[in-house]
This record gives C-alpha cells, structure tokens and sequence, in this order.
C-alpha cells in the first residue's frame, strides 16, 4: 500500500527496534554512532543494518489515527531522522555505504548515551506509551522508585493534569515522554 509515493508496512515488516535482541543495549560491542537518515529512510536502514550484521536502536512508538472513517495504526521512529548503531570502523563504512545516511555523529560520551538509550529501550520493552516531547533543559530530575518504569530518570513535567517524565537523549536535543503517577517518583538531586 502507498500513500503519497510513501510505502505503508505492514505491522510484521517493521524491523525490530533493538536488534541483535539481547538483553540490553550495554551488552553491544564496539563505539556507539548516530547515523542522521536521509528522510523517511530510518526503518530501511535498520533492515539494511540487520543484513549486514550491525547492532541497531531505533526506538519506535504506535501511532494510531484515522482516515476515512478508518483506524490508521502504524509504527513510527520515536526520534525522526535518526537511527543508533553500534560497531567497529568497517561497520561504520558499512553504514555509509548503504546511502540512507545524511551525516553520521560521533559519541564522544559513550558512557552517558548507552545510559540515555537504555532508559528508552526499558521503557518500550516494558510497553510504555512514549510519546516524542520538546527537549527541556532546566526542570526538576525525578526517579521512578516502583513498578516496571523503576529506576527511570528525568525530568517531570505536568501537562493537562497529568504528570509525564521526560526521557532525554542530550546529545541529540530530543526527548521523549511517558505518563507516571504522582506517588511513582521521587526527586532526585543532581551536580
């Protein structure tokens, strides 16, 4: 199916969000990269990745909206236009050479980004309706201390009478957010 010249997947030709499937992102060997997609090129890059081997992250969310009088579900990249790979030199010529790329970005924090990326990766797996959210730099850090969102960092925000974490990937200006209940944080003070 297409629309607008735009190929439409059907919900099993998406490519997994975390490929190989391991039990975190931390256990990826070599460097992290961010490879900025040329448009609309995120899920072909991670099927490219997947043939050749290369440890991907591309966190995706469930967008459902309707046309027609129809429901509309498709899956769509949480972070548009970017895609985290991680690998050696060779993989990342490899990357290039598929041509969906724009630039890719190198990590200088590793350390940090894996960190940024997990809470992400446990915050789908654990089924959270992440939804993408304006990058805020100042704010109240708070830790969720129960259930399957424990131990998730960030910044708290309340919009419309319901209060969301804000999950940040700094390196990138981009956020994403998840609904929590009141009684599930504590703040956190950080340097």
């Amino acid at each position: 199916m297409t629309k607008r010249g735009i190929k439409l997947l059907k919900a099993e030709e998406n490519p997994p969000i975390f490929w190989p499937e391991t039990d975190s992102i931390c256990d990826c060997v070599g460097l992290w990269w961010v490879a900025h997609t040329k448009s609309r090129n995120e899920k072909a890059l991670a099927h490219d990745l997947i043939n050749r081997e290369i440890s991907y992250f591309l966190p995706m969310t469930w967008n459902v909206r309707r046309h027609r009088g129809r429901k509309i579900k498709s899956l769509l990249p949480l972070f548009t236009g970017y895609v985290f790979f991680c690998g050696d030199e060779k993989q990342r010529l490899e990357v290039l050479r598929t041509h969906r790329v724009a630039n890719l970005i190198e990590v200088s924090d590793q350390d940090r980004l894996v960190k940024e990326l997990a809470q992400i990766n446990q915050a789908l797996s654990a089924g959270a309706d992440l939804a993408p959210h304006n990058y805020m730099a100042k704010g109240q850090r708070c830790r969720v201390i129960t259930g399957p969102l424990e131990d998730l960092e960030g910044i708290v925000v309340t919009t419309k009478g319901t209060m969301r974490l804000i999950l940040q990937i700094d390196m990138l200006g981009q956020a994403a957010s998840v609904e929590v209940d009141t009684n599930m944080v504590e703040a956190v003070d950080f340097p």
